[in-house]
């Protein structure tokens, strides 16, 4: 429990950002999720499509600092890897 009026403040803001940190993780996370289904299903716009939300998540999530830049980068990286796969499989 906070002693003072600062660290009450500081339970409230950690709330408001804990939540704001989650709803961004979760939008990047479905996102990525979307892009694997249109990979599976073969069209080549519709991956694409989805890579570019996903990536637009990643870069938004690493602008706020919720994920740092290279771990963004990294992901990116991986999914545009799958791409090359898929259309090598292809």
């Amino acid at each position: 429990m906070a002693n003072t009026r600062s660290a009450e403040k500081r339970i409230r803001q950690t709330k408001r950002r804990t939540l704001r940190n989650k709803m961004v993780k979760s939008r990047v996370r479905t996102a990525i999720r979307r892009f694997r289904e249109a990979l599976t299903t073969g069209d080549r716009e519709a991956v694409m499509a989805a890579f570019a939300r996903a990536s637009r998540e990643l870069d938004k999530a690493a602008l706020k600092g919720i994920i740092h830049k290279n771990a963004a980068n990294r992901r990116k990286s991986r999914l545009s890897q799958a791409i090359a796969r898929a259309a090598a499989q292809a």
